[in-house]
């Protein structure tokens, strides 16, 4: 799997630069697994950045993430 770049950064303070890179991901469309492996951390890792990110946006799920993430909160 690719890096995606297609995207602009997501420059939110609140968000670590980890964060930042797993959101940019899911942006993309990558699942856990190949969010992990683009990223090249464990599956584990980008799960807890995924709970962190959905407690600091206060979105119920993944997809209220990901169309949060795409600016259509």
């Amino acid at each position: 799997m690719a890096l995606c770049t297609n995207t602009a950064p997501f420059p939110l303070s609140p968000l670590t630069p980890a964060e930042q890179r797993v959101l940019q991901q899911l942006r993309c469309g990558f699942s856990n697994k190949g969010i992990a492996a683009v990223l090249v951390v464990s599956p584990r890792t980008v799960e807890s950045h995924i709970s962190n990110l959905l407690a600091k946006t206060g979105c119920r799920n993944r997809t209220q993430l990901l169309l949060w993430a795409l600016g259509e909160r």
